[in-house]
């Protein structure tokens, strides 16, 4: 019987490299990696040769345009278009070619700013979205209602699932477009080695965010891929998204201070009032993903230990 073919898009980012960390370690597949300069998948003749050229059972859609706070809010358009495209591109070849199962990586701003907390997924669509990255959201939301809809309509074992803020190897370190956990340790690091006396921080430091190393977001990513989820349809309200976090939230000011104390930082840590906050809390309820028997495994001060050894040794800050 021959191996199983998993192509992994978007391998070289932050959820797309521990994937293929892990199922490396598990030896149980043939993986398939393109890059984007070997395959865009903005390019829908371009990827429909690609699924047509290739045997292919399993994908995960992990490529994504992304980027913090800044970034998303200052090209809204480049990001509802691209990731619009990509998801529309890959979802359909895997329906075209039938592919056994994909699983598709949307973010937990897909919900609205004020969702009640923790977030079900039944609050998908329930209220406004956060301004600052509706066009990042809206083309997750496109790519998670594509699943769906071929799932209700062809039977197709097409999963979103729907991670909080991630971390950890593999991270995006750009000093202006990282996410909050990359973009301090790095802001912190610099401070420390340039003996400054203290650092700046976007707005008050209140908002309360989860955090997620991606480790134990790819254990979770391959129990979905072994576990038979075609008819895992609980309610109308749901059809083919799962939360995936840990369940726990902590201050963004919590957090800087044990980043402050992971990096050894002397300085101070400064909140600049007059910069925006972005959505008050944000954390996930992870009950349907916990009821397939995983949790996770890696605690916040360790997991930010192992980011800033692996960001200093690959000279990333």
């Amino acid at each position: 019987m021959s191996t199983a073919t998993i192509f992994v898009t978007g391998h070289r980012g932050l959820v797309g490299s521990a994937l293929i960390r892990r199922l490396t370690g598990l030896g149980d597949y043939n993986l398939l990696v393109r890059t984007h300069q070997e395959l865009d998948l903005i390019n829908q003749s371009a990827v429909n040769d690609f699924f047509a050229n290739n045997q292919i059972d399993y994908v995960f859609l992990a490529a994504a345009k992304v980027g913090g706070i800044l970034y998303n809010s200052q090209y809204q358009a480049d990001f509802l278009y691209e990731n619009m495209m990509i998801a529309g591109n890959v979802i359909k070849a895997a329906h075209e070619f039938n592919i056994k199962k994909l699983i598709y990586l949307g973010s937990s701003c897909i919900y609205p700013k004020h969702a009640p907390q923790p977030i079900k997924e039944e609050c998908l669509l329930a209220g406004p979205l956060e301004p600052t990255n509706e066009g990042y959201a809206i083309a997750k939301i496109a790519g998670l209602k594509l699943c769906e809809k071929f799932r209700l309509q062809y039977g197709k074992d097409f999963v979103a699932v729907m991670p909080t803020n991630l971390y950890g190897p593999g991270d995006n370190y750009h000093p202006e477009h990282s996410h909050v956990i990359p973009g301090l340790l790095n802001r912190l690091h610099h401070a420390k080695i340039n003996n400054l006396p203290e650092v700046e921080i976007w707005g008050s430091g209140a908002p309360r965010r989860e955090f997620l190393h991606v480790d134990d977001l790819a254990e979770a990513l391959i129990l979905l891929l072994k576990t038979d989820t075609k008819n895992f349809i609980p309610d109308t309200a749901f059809h083919s998204i799962i939360n995936i976090g840990s369940g726990v939230d902590i201050e963004i000011k919590e957090l800087a201070l044990l980043i402050k104390k992971v990096v050894g930082y002397q300085g101070e840590v400064v909140f600049d009032l007059t910069k925006p906050d972005g959505t008050p809390r944000k954390v996930l309820d992870i009950s349907r993903i916990s009821n397939l028997g995983w949790k996770p495994k890696i605690e916040l001060e360790a997991g930010l230990e192992e980011s800033y050894r692996w960001a200093i040794e690959n000279n990333k800050i």
